[in-house]
């Protein structure tokens, strides 16, 4: 179904170690809004789709996610790789070394574990297609609150790309959806 290359949709460049940036972009990693929940979302909610172009976008949104969950994982990693036990602690971070050291774990900002709760698949594809909307745009406004966090133009420029997709993202749900209401409504007998 998928063909991997093992290459990063966009390149990652870090310049200086933040402990507390990494910290930020877990929001990102594991957080509801994240790219692990829409990828997720969008990979659940493809099969109730009613029309095979709605089941091909869900599927190649979803897929794009999984990468984008990875170029945040990627920078949270060379965020941290290089920091000690004792700056981790220093930035509040010593609970998330105790359990995962320096490996990339899903949990959000304030280090509350992912969990399936965070998506909603109903069924219904007027209503996926109105929650998928709404995820892009929680995710392209915390992209935007993190480039504010940060001065690394590495981590910036990542920061932008990804924000540009959540809007392309965006306007493709928008214009399924009307696709979507079209299909279901000419299919209906007055």
């Amino acid at each position: 179904m998928w063909l991997y290359e093992k290459i990063l949709e966009y390149p990652v460049r870090v310049y200086k170690t933040d402990l507390r940036m990494a910290k930020y972009l877990m929001a990102q990693y594991g957080g509801p809004d994240s790219e692990l929940s829409a990828g997720v979302r969008y990979l659940t909610q493809r099969y109730s789709m009613p029309t095979n172009r709605a089941k091909g976008l869900l599927t190649d949104i979803g897929t794009e996610e999984l990468a984008h969950w990875e170029i945040i994982g990627t920078m949270i990693y060379k965020l941290i790789k290089d920091a000690t036990p004792e700056q981790l602690r220093q930035e509040d971070l010593g609970g998330y070394f105790t359990e995962h050291g320096q490996a990339i774990y899903p949990a959000d900002a304030s280090g509350i574990p992912w969990t399936a709760a965070y998506i909603q698949a109903t069924g219904d594809p007027v209503t996926d297609l109105h929650e998928d909307m709404a995820a892009e745009q929680k995710a392209r406004t915390t992209y935007e609150h993190l480039i504010r966090l940060t001065d690394d133009p590495g981590i910036k420029d990542a920061l932008r790309f990804l924000r540009e997709r959540e809007v392309v993202h965006f306007q493709r749900f928008g214009e399924e959806l009307n696709r979507v209401q079209e299909e279901l409504i000419a299919n209906k007998v007055f």
